[in-house]
């Protein structure tokens, strides 16, 4: 049995979805598109488990984007694999004059429904109050009263889903057939239909449903012309019919007393929070506190972490007999995998943190708030949402731009992302800070390391921003864009659903990231252990003759062949061939081998120096990363590699270089071309070489 939560942006229906599937859930993409599919499973009370499908948002079936469009095509297409048995409409209970318009369309697919009357906690304090029966009696639907945020009530919709009839009851709510009787009544026939409304919604919408065929589109377009059919017009009709049958509802089942927004807690909260100094005042002040707390919080799990990898490198090299096989493991495995398990405590921090600022609602605030500055640089509010996002990641959040109505708006959206420094960075920043930045406090209260990482954050939006405003000026569109944006009221954040986001974020980087991170470890082990053999061969018999051996401690002698064996390997030859490209901007071969590898993702750039610096470093040395890079000297001045200059124009690169194949992919898929994603890809490289450039040749 397959349910499926439908309902309009912030009623809280995600919020139902996990608390009906817990950890049972996974995040797909419907087929063929890059839309999430977000499904799970639950137990009834009978002990029969069923599929709960989490449809994305939306205002009504006459869709404005994408991921809206979804909705429509899984409702009317009985083929469609995640085609419900049953539909859960969720409504915010303040607001049920706005949310049933969408119900009342549901209702009208005849598919089951059940009508869940979310945030009924909020709507008592309001003093809504519901007659639930007569609700139920008037709709010819079971309706459960809940607060998925709460948990209240959420046994009783799954008794209700147990219940639930196979048939739909539902009142009709308008006279469907009346609209385009004739019309209706041919597409039913032609397309082998039964649902008066699904054929409505097919003279409207065939443009943009992909299960009907070339011919079946054509075909209903004929018949609109020959029924002389007029969308607009209908669909206008059909809404002002609907909300006539909403009112006359409402009116016998809900008695609300008003009060005005102003003196509602959230309307005094807003006053300060949305203000043109004050609200901006708090959200820097926010931002600088998460990244305050990124470093502080972070500092001892990660110190457990690296002391875990050091303990397993100790152990295992005194139980696995020496060999190509034990250097594998723990230089190639084990090195990766600890470079990218050391970043956990800083990931589940920062997600954490975005997880609390869109439940309690401030990130919609920051949206609305930061809509004006959007504007000047050819963007809008909406636009906000992704780049926010990409704090996170860039390829979710470049997808999160498709909600975006305007064209021009979204295709600069989608171009300026990436540049916002994602979770993907995190790992490369905190790792050069933590080299060059003490760890000292600036007037008592800021921690030197949290102000540097809040600046590199800044860097990135400062280059997203400006990079918009040239966009603006270049990419020339004709359509006109708008900003609508409903702000929910202020809640306590869900402490479950914080933890859930964390943990699923995790798990995605260690899972799906990290695997390309060990991946291209034990390839880069592989590279950096193995030369041409004549080079290699020589190495070797250097360091055999009585002038080395007489001269140098065993130790000291292992460390120098180690050293100039990774100067002749692959990846040796590899990254000194690029090495004059990138001297300008303070970069030695082995960086160089880093910008390379950690194309694939950034992260990779931490894994690439955990593996060239353990192979190059004696077997029973268990020193951290961090303590091998400070300690790193350049072969030809002697300095050390990593300065201020060097560490600060590497940051600089990575903040602006494009340095992620995932995000090269999502950009082609969005815009289904190749010019984009090759655009964009230029002029990232291009601004991350001489932004690096002009910092390092600054600072050296």
């Amino acid at each position: 049995m397959k349910v499926a939560l439908v309902g309009n942006p912030n009623t809280g229906k995600s919020t139902l979805f996990n608390s009906l599937t817990g950890l049972n859930q996974k995040i797909g993409n419907f087929p063929g598109i890059t839309v999430d599919k977000k499904t799970g499973t639950t137990k009834l009370p009978n002990g029969k488990q069923i599929e709960v499908i989490d449809l994305p948002g939306c205002y009504s079936l006459y869709p404005k984007s994408k991921d809206e469009a979804i909705v429509l095509e899984v409702l009317t297409n009985q083929k469609n694999s995640s085609h419900p048995d049953l539909i859960i409409v969720v409504v915010d209970a303040t607001n049920l004059k706005r949310n049933l318009l969408l119900f009342t369309q549901v209702a009208d697919l005849k598919i089951p429904v059940i009508l869940a009357l979310n945030m009924t906690d909020v709507a008592r304090k309001e003093q809504i109050l519901i007659d639930v029966d007569q609700l139920s009696h008037k709709l010819g639907v079971q309706v459960i009263p809940i607060s998925a945020r709460r948990n209240e009530n959420i046994e009783v919709l799954k008794q209700a889903i147990e219940d639930a009839p196979s048939l739909a009851l539902q009142t009709e709510s308008i006279a469907i057939a009346e609209i385009a009787p004739a019309l209706i009544s041919q597409i039913k026939h032609d397309i082998k239909i039964e649902q008066d409304y699904v054929a409505l919604l097919l003279a409207h919408q065939h443009e943009i449903l992909d299960y009907l065929t070339v011919e079946e589109s054509n075909h209903i377009e004929s018949l609109e012309q020959t029924n002389t059919f007029h969308s607009q017009k209908s669909q206008t009709a059909e809404t002002i019919a609907r909300y006539d049958y909403i009112s006359q509802i409402l009116s016998d089942t809900v008695k609300r007393q008003t009060i005005p927004v102003k003196d509602t807690p959230t309307g005094k909260i807003d006053k300060f929070l949305t203000h043109k100094v004050w609200g901006f005042a708090t959200f820097l002040i926010i931002l600088l506190f998460i990244f305050q707390a990124i470093f502080a919080w972070a500092e001892y799990p990660m110190g457990l972490i690296e002391d875990f990898f050091a303990w397993i490198d100790e152990m295992g090299r005194t139980y696995v007999p020496e060999g190509v096989l034990a250097d594998m493991i723990f230089d190639g495995i084990i090195a990766g995998l600890g470079g990218v398990l050391v970043f956990i405590p800083q990931i589940a921090i920062l997600f954490g943190f975005i997880a609390i600022l869109e439940d309690t609602g401030y990130m919609a605030r920051i949206t609305f708030l930061m809509d004006k500055i959007m504007r000047k640089v050819g963007l809008n509010g909406k636009s906000v949402v992704p780049m926010i996002g990409g704090l996170a990641c860039a390829v979710p959040s470049i997808m999160a731009a498709r909600n975006i109505e305007s064209w021009k708006d979204r295709i600069i959206t989608i171009m300026v992302t990436p540049l916002i420094s994602c979770a993907a960075r995190l790992p490369v920043y905190t790792l050069l800070i933590s080299l060059v930045v003490p760890d000292d406090k600036m007037s008592g209260f800021f921690n030197m390391q949290g102000l540097a990482l809040m600046a590199m954050y800044l860097i990135g939006t400062v280059g997203a921003v400006v990079v918009a405003w040239v966009m603006k000026k270049i990419i020339k569109a004709k359509e006109r864009s708008y900003f609508i944006l409903e702000l929910p009221v202020y809640r306590a954040p869900r402490w479950g659903n914080v933890l859930l986001t964390m943990y699923e974020k995790v798990k995605t980087f260690v899972f799906q990231v990290g695997k390309v991170i060990v991946a291209m470890s034990i390839v880069l082990w592989v590279l950096a252990t193995y030369g041409p053999s004549g080079r290699m061969d020589a190495v070797e018999e250097k360091y055999q003759t009585e002038e080395f051996v007489n001269q140098y401690a065993e130790e000291e002698l292992i460390y120098m062949e180690a050293s100039e064996k990774l100067e002749n390997s692959y990846v040796g030859i590899l990254g000194k061939a690029i090495e004059p490209a990138i001297r300008p901007l303070g970069f030695d071969w082995k960086i160089g081998i880093a910008l390379i590898t950690s194309f694939a993702a950034r992260e990779v750039f931490v894994g690439t120096m955990a593996t060239i610096y353990s192979v190059e470093e004696p077997e029973d040395d268990t020193t951290t990363i961090r303590e091998k890079m400070a300690n790193a000297r350049d072969t030809v001045t002697g300095e050390p590699v990593y300065t201020v200059a060097s560490a600060f124009s590497l940051m600089i690169f990575y903040a602006f270089a494009m340095q992620c194949m995932s995000t090269v992919a999502v950009v082609y898929r969005e815009t289904k071309s190749w010019k984009w994603p090759i655009i964009q890809l230029t002029y990232m490289t291009a601004l991350a070489y001489f932004a690096s450039l002009l910092v390092y040749q600054w600072l050296k």
